[in-house]
């Protein structure tokens, strides 16, 4: 009786002490909204920022997504969203067409895109806005890689599969050109298609990310705001 005991809990700490493989996956069955459009009316300066008033078309802001997977990802409740980035930190969500930001810097760069409800960008010529304000200015034609997810706090089930989504602008990624290398943990993986994907196998605890565009050769590009770094948590 007490080998039986015994060989059961072996079993069972071995079982704890197994790793999980980090992997990703291409997320398939998003709607594909390639009709949909946003655009920028001209920011109004307010005391310390500015009024942001967008046109959205072909694309409601605060519907539900409907999807044709199975699978969980993190999902708004109040639907469709604007992510708002600027300087490629952290976006914010904006589930109306017209908000106000304040800003400490005295150079923003911004991109807007549309989010489906699940926060997957819509990746489209006109499903985005990209520009700046502030006193000084960058180059906006250089090649950009802009983080959007995951981030934040994940608990339960939404755990299991962590959306991993980013944003190009005047580049393009393909196997014989331009990838982005994302670093989770301390697993590596080279992405040359420029679609969503969703990881798993993560532990809980603290997860660190992070977001290379790099060149042919695996070379990093000389970029603003590039490599990308986020840490997220898991309950």
């Amino acid at each position: 009786m007490k080998k039986y005991i015994v060989l059961i809990l072996v079993l069972f700490f071995t079982s704890c002490n197994i790793e999980t493989e980090i992997t990703i996956h291409k997320v398939q069955g998003s709607p594909e909204y390639s009709n949909a459009k946003i655009n920028l009316n001209k920011p109004l300066a307010i005391e310390d920022g500015y009024e942001f008033s967008f046109d959205v078309i072909s694309y409601e802001l605060g519907m539900q997504t409907l999807k044709n997977f199975d699978y969980q990802l993190a999902n708004s409740t109040k639907g469709q969203h604007i992510h708002f980035i600027v300087n490629n930190g952290p976006y914010s969500a904006h589930y109306e067409d017209t908000f106000t930001k304040q800003f400490k810097e005295s150079s923003n760069v911004i991109l807007a895109f549309l989010s489906r409800s699940y926060h997957e960008s819509v990746k489209n010529p006109n499903s985005f806005v990209f520009t700046q304000v502030g006193e000084d200015k960058i180059d906006l034609n250089k090649e950009f890689l802009f983080y959007s997810r995951p981030k934040g706090t994940y608990e339960g089930l939404d755990t299991e599969y962590l959306l991993l989504d980013f944003y190009l602008v005047n580049t393009e990624i393909s196997s014989n050109g331009n990838k982005v290398k994302a670093t989770i943990m301390d697993a590596e993986f080279i992405i040359d298609e420029w679609a969503p994907y969703y990881i798993k196998g993560l532990p809980k605890g603290e997860i660190k990310i992070k977001l290379e565009l790099i060149d042919a050769s695996g070379s990093l590009i000389d970029t603003p705001f590039n490599p990308s770094e986020r840490i997220v948590v898991l309950k």
